[in-house]
């Protein structure tokens, strides 16, 4: 009888040690489990693994980056998801897509140190500049060389049939880029003479690609199979290309452009997504992209300048040099107007 009771009361006190150890142990694994941050973003985002292990670390979160295809696609996807936001936090809206953006209402937000600190660029509020670069004309410096041919120095010479058919261009209704150059073209030219410029560039040869990539590594004259010795890109490009480079190169084999009218200025930014959660992180990671570590790092990882004055450029930027001038249409023509643009872009030289 003893015997039993003693038993019995050995038995609870094992279940109860059991219970006891298994929720324990589920409370440290949920300790040790991070809470994760979603960071909504475009293809191209890029920093060092290591820098960012040291932001989950110091901010105590896992990172989920979703990469969502170009800025405009990351955009669309934002909006199309505002009800049940995919995301905390995005980067990569840019000056182009911002009145989007503020038009519908899926950024919070966030008054942190970030948000008033001096900036080489600016951006609206609630969007925190990160960095910024400018959309331009690249040219393959050997097969201008090679043809004996004059580089062209204005619209006009790009729009004579000799000139155009060597220009490889990205459709602005699926690329920032595109949408970048064409908006270059209308602050310019103002809107009439800008959709005549490009009826000129689509009877004369001009080809367009769906995205920056595309136009680069593929049409572009220094690509495999490439023949367009001209390709819209960014003013950074011929630097990429000497940082890439298998061989150790003194120059770049390619140089920008900064013809008046090609050249439009891109500010890229971060903010809070409305209706997202983990805003304390989220918060972190818009001071962590203003960092000076960060404004260093995403200049060989992104290609873009920093917008942080003190920060120091990296060496190969010297291959970068920025255009003294570029063009964009008011923000409010902008705002207004901008879809209706790239609609009639679609019209003018893909119909």
């Amino acid at each position: 009888m003893n015997h039993g009771i003693f038993s019995s009361t050995r038995r609870h006190a094992a279940w109860l040690l059991i219970t006891l150890g298994t929720a324990c142990a589920g409370t440290a694994f949920a300790q040790d489990k991070a809470p994760e941050l979603r960071v909504l973003t475009h293809s191209s985002f890029a920093l060092p693994k290591p820098l960012l292990a040291q932001f989950e670390k110091e901010a105590g979160v896992k990172l989920r980056i979703s990469k969502a295809g170009d800025a405009g696609e990351m955009l669309n996807k934002l909006i199309l998801t505002r009800k049940a936001p995919v995301a905390d936090v995005v980067f990569g809206i840019d000056n182009a897509l911002a009145a989007k953006a503020l038009a519908a209402d899926v950024l919070d937000a966030y008054a942190g140190p970030a948000a008033s600190r001096e900036s080489l660029a600016a951006l609206p509020a609630p969007l925190v500049p990160v960095d910024y670069g400018y959309v331009t004309i690249n040219y393959d410096k050997a097969w201008f060389a090679k043809h004996k041919r004059a580089l062209p120095a204005t619209l006009e010479d790009l729009a004579q049939p000799a000139t155009a058919r060597l220009l490889v261009v990205q459709n602005p209704a699926t690329s920032s880029t595109g949408y970048g150059f064409l908006l270059a073209t209308i602050g310019a030219l103002g809107e009439e003479k800008a959709f005549d410029w490009w009826a000129r560039m689509r009877k004369g040869g001009m080809k367009v690609a769906k995205g920056w990539s595309e136009a680069y590594y593929a049409d572009f004259s220094r690509a495999e199979g490439g023949t367009r010795p001209l390709v819209v890109s960014y003013s950074t490009s011929p630097a990429a290309e000497v940082f890439y480079s298998k061989e150790k190169i003194s120059e770049s084999p390619t140089a920008s452009l900064a013809i008046p009218g090609a050249v439009y200025r891109q500010v890229e930014g971060i903010a809070l997504v409305k209706g997202g959660g983990a805003q304390v992180a989220a918060a972190k990671l818009i001071e962590f992209m203003r960092s000076p570590e960060v404004q260093k790092q995403m200049q060989t990882e992104m290609w873009m300048y920093p917008v942080d004055a003190a920060v120091a450029r990296a060496d190969v930027m010297k291959f970068a040099p920025e255009p003294a001038q570029a063009d964009a249409p008011a923000e409010k023509d902008l705002a207004d107007k901008g879809a209706a643009w790239v609609a009639r872009w679609t019209k003018v030289v893909l119909k």
